[in-house]
């Protein structure tokens, strides 16, 4: 004989050594590894004699056993059994499933016999007295020992067995399993304690496929005297209004879980999350794969085959192993798929036995075969996702843990669910392709790269608010004659594409008006009426519109290594010397953008080499529970000491001052790092208002190339200086001046004198004896442009040095 070790989840409610009622128990190979006392009173077998044999030996000579369909909970029936003495005992047996698990993993069988069978109830039984025979609930009647007395034909039709062949049984006997033994806790509480309970339980007969729903009320019964005698069970099939119920709350539940957010895959998800486990055991959400280049849904009819991205899938088996495609990726469907079926005729399609009806779709992908048949799914139901008329895409809902297939009302359901989740899946569509647009916009408004001068080095960030996804912060940094460089960051008030548009219109209107050459504060002044125009357009009907905005404006000149600040309502900048201790830097606020009639006020600064500044958006320092004043501070200690890689610390402040989860306002971030040109690469001469000394200030130019090494591009250096020296001589006024500034790729000629009057290029007619040196001077350099100064003007030429 052979014994098995069992291992024991829970302590059934019952012993399994008493004489009542005989109990035998088989493991998943129909051995058997328990043996009562009732048993060995049954066939006369001790346990010693059968523990660790085959049941299938105690049948009786020349019978055989049907074993019960894969998958049931409960058997019952009448064999025919071998006693210890030889002869033949028939006995009706009830076996159920139980979740005991022994050491190979297998299941279990537990199977009962009643012996003692306390007789049918009689008209003067007290028990007869106390309950209501003719009653349309099911009903059951147990004795003072809990042994079923008497069920009623609706008890019986419900548990599926008539009364003579349980009477004498327990409840959790007939029923078996943890809800087997609940109940009989119930009832044993009910007739101890003397009070009526109602419970609510599910019960499934043996040849039913789904659990039915029950309310249960459980009342002591007593004789004349207050004695408890028995306990009686009612109960009412409430499995409709259960399951109204349940649907009730699933479209409640969706309506408050699907559409929580703005993204596409997330309101898929939600979507599977809702359906599992009430309506599926696994449930997958595909999309049409047009929606991820933003084209607009397909209108009309569809035909397979069908390339669909998975959006989401959920199960009720943690990690979702019944998946064949991940998330994110995409699969071709041919039109003997369920999802191609539902997308071509445009309503749900429900599939029994997929290995039969969907054959040649598994027999196309042997993989999901395998795993169809792996799981036993016998269900599938696909749900096309509609909304306003167009398709965008199918929900597939799978079952192969629950036994029960989808009715009508199952099918109602899903497509009530599916079509508030499309709605929401188109809404969050939309969303996403309005805001890709806006912020590819917005992208296209903002400086791509930051040019790389020689005046300094420059890093940027940019966040649009976590909730807005677009707005209006800018910046840039924008190379001006002479070396000189313009920096600039604004905020436009209010988020969206028009804020983005005004921000675009602004900066535009700032670099043109830094490709003039304006000091920082006229700068603003222009701006500010350019604000209060598009205010103006903005309104209707003679109202102003609400248009605002703040700027920051500075030009930082590598040569003299002074930076002008000028700003409007804007934060002011933080600066930090070259070993990162905060420097003090008073710029007047200026009002913001848009209000008009007061001048703008500037403040210049001598920087040493190395010095950092920092140009950024009130929504990098300011938040609900911090003041502009406490971020201020918060920047130059996050600023203070830093050495290395500006982006690396652009990336560090970003990190140190924002929350994790977004900004709530725009942020706009712009470090500089200036660079200070050697005097050696600078050199300046005035010059006389004497037309006789162009030939030497040919010759200054000469010399000052041989010691620079550039010689290759003195001759075209010699005819530009000749020409703009010449100009200024004839048509300004003293003091006239002559300055060249090297870098390693461009040589600057500058000429200033103390006109006011800008010079303008025409070209001369044929026998004109002048007219042609601004014209000459356009065709030998890569630019040339005028600036307006204090003291005049300043002519300017940028030639390209020749390569050796």
């Amino acid at each position: 004989m052979r014994s098995r070790k069992v291992t024991h989840g829970d302590t059934p409610a019952y012993a399994l050594d008493g004489a009542a009622t005989a109990r035998a128990a088989m493991d998943g190979d129909g051995t058997i590894v328990e043996w009562n006392e009732g048993a060995r009173r049954l066939l006369g077998w001790d346990a010693t004699e059968v523990v660790g044999r085959p049941a299938e030996e105690l049948l009786a000579p020349g019978r055989s056993f049907l074993p019960p369909p894969p998958g049931s909970r409960s058997w019952n029936g009448t064999l025919a059994l071998r006693h210890r003495d030889g002869r033949t005992v028939t006995a009706w047996l009830l076996a159920h499933h139980r979740g005991l698990k022994y050491a190979d993993g297998g299941g279990s069988w537990l199977v009962l016999c009643p012996l003692d069978d306390p007789g049918p109830l009689v008209r003067d039984d007290p028990l007869t007295a106390a309950v209501m025979v003719q009653s349309p609930c099911a009903m059951a009647v147990f004795d003072d020992r809990l042994r079923l007395r008497g069920i009623n034909d609706v008890m019986a039709d419900a548990v599926g067995m008539p009364e003579e062949n349980l009477r004498g049984l327990h409840i959790s006997e007939i029923i078996g399993g943890r809800q087997g033994e609940k109940l009989e806790e119930q009832l044993r509480e009910a007739l101890a304690l003397g009070r009526r309970k109602d419970v609510q339980t599910f019960l499934r007969a043996a040849d039913e496929n789904r659990a039915h729903a029950w309310s249960a009320a459980i009342a002591p019964l007593m004789d004349e005297t207050g004695v408890p005698i028995g306990v009686c069970v009612t109960g009412h099939d409430i499995t409709e209004q259960y399951l109204a119920r349940q649907r009730l709350q699933l479209v409640n539940e969706a309506s408050i879980r699907i559409g929580t957010t703005l993204d596409v895959r997330r309101t898929a998800q939600e979507l599977a999350d809702v359906c599992v486990p009430v309506l599926a055991d696994f449930v997958s959400v595909d999309l049409m794969q047009s929606l991820d280049h933003g084209d607009e849904p397909h209108e009309g009819p569809l035909s397979a085959p069908f390339t669909l991205r998975r959006a989401a899938h959920q199960s009720v088996t943690p990690g979702c192993p019944e998946a064949v495609v991940e998330v994110g990726r995409t699969d071709v469907y041919p039109a003997t798929s369920p999802q191609a079926a539902s997308l071509s005729v445009g309503h749900t399609v429900v599939a029994t036995d997929p290995a039969n009806t969907l054959a040649d779709w598994l027999a196309w992908d042997p993989k999901r075969g395998r795993r169809v048949k792996e799981l036993g799914v016998h269900t599938t139901m696909s749900v096309p996702i509609r909304a306003r008329g167009t398709t965008l895409g199918v929900a597939v809902l799978t079952r192969f843990k629950r036994l029960d297939p989808y009715t009508a009302d199952d099918e109602l359901l899903a497509e009530e669910v599916t079509a508030r989740a499309a709605v929401c899946i188109d809404n969050a569509r939309r969303y996403s392709r309005e805001r890709e647009t806006a912020l590819a916009l917005q992208r296209s408004l903002l400086p791509q790269t930051l040019p790389r001068m020689p005046a300094l080095e420059a890093a940027s960030r940019y966040l649009p608010a976590a909730q807005a996804g677009v707005g209006g912060d800018w910046f840039d940094v924008i190379p001006l004659s002479g070396m000189r460089v313009a920096m600039v960051v604004g905020d436009v008030v209010g988020h969206g594409v028009q804020a983005s548009a005004t921000m675009g219109r602004l900066r535009t209107a700032v670099r043109t008006l830094a490709d003039v050459d304006l000091a920082p504060d006229e700068l603003l002044t222009h701006l500010d009426d350019l604000v209060v125009r598009l205010s103006a357009e903005a309104g209707g009907e003679g109202v102003t519109g609400e248009v605002g905005a703040t700027c920051l404006y500075a030009v930082y000149d590598p040569v003299t290594r002074r930076c002008t600040f000028a700003r409007a309502g804007h934060p002011p900048p933080v600066v930090l010397d070259p070993d990162g201790r905060p420097m003090e830097v008073e710029v007047p606020s200026g009002q913001p953008l848009g209000l008009g009639g007061l001048p703008f006020e500037s403040a210049e600064l001598e920087l040493p080499e190395g010095t950092v500044i920092a140009l950024y958006t009130d929504g990098l320092i300011e938040t609900r529970d911090r003041d502009i004043d406490a971020g201020q501070e918060l920047l130059a200690e996050a600023l203070s000491g830093r050495k290395g890689s500006l982006d690396d610390i652009c990336q560090d402040v970003v990190q140190s001052l924002l929350p994790a989860n977004g900004a709530p306002d725009d942020v706009a971030l712009l470090l500089a790092r200036t660079r200070g040109l050697r005097a050696e690469r600078v050199a300046t001469w005035s010059i006389p208002a004497d037309p006789a000394f162009v030939a030497r200030t040919r010759q200054y130019v000469l010399t000052q190339m041989a010691l620079w090494g550039i010689s290759e591009s003195a001759f075209t250096a010699e005819l530009v200086v000749s020409e703009l020296v010449t100009n200024a001589i004839r048509h300004g006024a003293p003091p006239i001046q002559l300055r060249l500034i090297h870098d390693d790729t461009t040589l600057i000629c500058e000429v200033s004198d103390g006109s006011g009057t800008a010079p303008h290029l025409r070209r001369a007619k044929t026998f004109d004896e002048g007219g042609r040196g601004l014209l000459l001077v356009a065709q030998l350099t890569q630019r040339w442009g005028s600036r307006h100064t204090e003291d005049g003007k300043t002519i300017w030429a940028d030639l390209a040095l020749s390569e050796e």
